[in-house]
């Protein structure tokens, strides 16, 4: 169960490192529509970590 937790772990920050980097390869014209996308994006991801840290923790409990 350990690495299982581990590796959701891993792949989270593997998968927010990448958006990054692609979304920092852009056009100047691009680059202004993707800088509200990247922070609507990455806010999504710290929602996301935390449903899934509460759906751990509820998991844990019962």
């Amino acid at each position: 169960m350990k690495l299982a937790f581990i590796l959701v772990i891993i792949i989270g920050v593997f998968s927010l490192v990448g958006t990054f980097m692609l979304g920092g390869k852009s056009d100047e014209h691009y680059s202004t529509a993707t800088r509200g996308n990247l922070s609507r994006l990455t806010w999504l991801y710290v929602i996301l970590a935390l449903v899934l840290l509460a759906g751990i923790g509820i998991y844990v409990i019962i």
